[in-house]
């Protein structure tokens, strides 16, 4: 009889453990549940409104809204002061608060250099890169050069300021990669800023400057167009995109700078980060949460429309990059003359 209860003992206390159990998780619901907001979260840009870093940030937010990627919801919120210095030293005072993203660019480089504003990539948590945006060296379409090489052969030839580079502001992405070329080549251009690509854009049309290294979103349309011509991509590889843009023309046809004998290479960094002091489980949260994003119709089609460099990394694969991007921002500014 006795061994024929034992089981029957052992089922009751199993049972019993079960019930215990589960009233232990129903008392602490979130014991075994990963960590997620608890309020809604900010979303800082670190630039003004209706740039590229806004649009991805508000585009992100609609994402995560429409798919129901997050139960709290997702506020956008621009501090573009200080070349948005502003934004990052809010970031980077906020140590802790797992409830405040940041989405970067290359600011987050060239800023504490031409500011002196005491503040490194270092002071937040990396989550994730989400891509980086390409850079396309642009031309008039009745410009004689039709390579790269053979523009800044005709810049030689020229003498030193003769050409015109047209580009968005000043000690930022556009004049970098400027001072990259002259620094590469030994050619010196007149660089002349505008308020936005789109400006750029139209003042190589109008044939005001003599070329630009406009993001390939800015002028797409112009190419369409047959009023611009693209010369090479600043990425280190091509564009994969292979639908036709201009005529038979694809971004896919249009060869890297480096092909092209300039030997410059320079993409923008699109990435999120944290403030400073969160936990691992909260990190992990929002790199799942990018991830779910990067794979809806929305995100994809805005890569395509933007010829964006799809590249994903986290972890220390993101902060070796980083560390690398900061170094050759470094080295492009003093050599330029653009560090404080």
């Amino acid at each position: 009889m006795k061994e024929v209860e034992r089981p029957h003992v052992t089922r009751l206390s199993a049972l019993g453990m079960g019930l215990l159990a589960a009233s232990a998780l129903s008392m602490f619901p979130n014991a075994a549940v990963a960590w997620e907001p608890t309020k809604a979260v900010d979303f800082i840009v670190p630039a003004g409104t209706g740039g590229g870093a806004d649009q991805m940030a508000r585009m992100i937010q609609g994402i995560i809204q429409k798919n129901n990627l997050m139960a709290q919801p997702m506020v956008v919120i621009n501090k573009a002061g200080g070349a948005g210095a502003e934004g990052f030293l809010d970031v980077k005072g906020s140590k802790g608060n797992p409830h405040k993203i940041i989405i970067t660019l290359s600011n987050l480089f060239t800023t504490p250099l031409a500011t002196g504003v005491p503040f490194s990539w270092k002071d937040m948590t990396p989550v994730s890169m989400l891509a980086l945006d390409n850079f396309v060296l642009w031309v008039n379409n009745d410009a004689p050069q039709k390579t790269a090489k053979e523009y800044i052969d005709a810049v030689k030839t020229a003498g030193p300021n003769k050409f015109k580079m047209g580009g968005t502001g000043s000690k930022q992405e556009d004049q970098i990669i400027t001072a990259a070329i002259e620094q590469a080549t030994g050619t010196t251009f007149t660089y002349v800023p505008y308020k936005g690509g789109g400006d750029v854009a139209a003042q190589l049309v109008g044939g005001h400057i003599n070329s630009s290294v406009n993001n390939p979103i800015e002028a797409v349309s112009q190419w369409r167009a047959g009023a611009l011509r693209p010369l090479c991509v600043f990425d280190g590889d091509r564009i994969p995109l292979k639908e036709p843009i201009a005529g038979s023309q694809s971004w896919n046809t249009i060869p890297t700078c480096k092909e092209s004998g300039l030997d410059v290479e320079y993409t923008m960094l699109r990435g999120v980060f944290m403030a400073p002091g969160v936990k691992p489980d909260e990190v992990a949260y929002y790199v799942d949460l990018f991830k779910k994003v990067r794979e809806t119709p929305e995100w994809k089609d805005f890569m395509e429309k933007g010829a964006f460099n799809t590249r994903f990394l986290t972890g220390d694969e993101f902060n070796t990059w980083l560390a690398g991007a900061d170094t050759m921002h470094r080295d492009l500014m003093q050599k330029a003359g653009f560090a404080k």
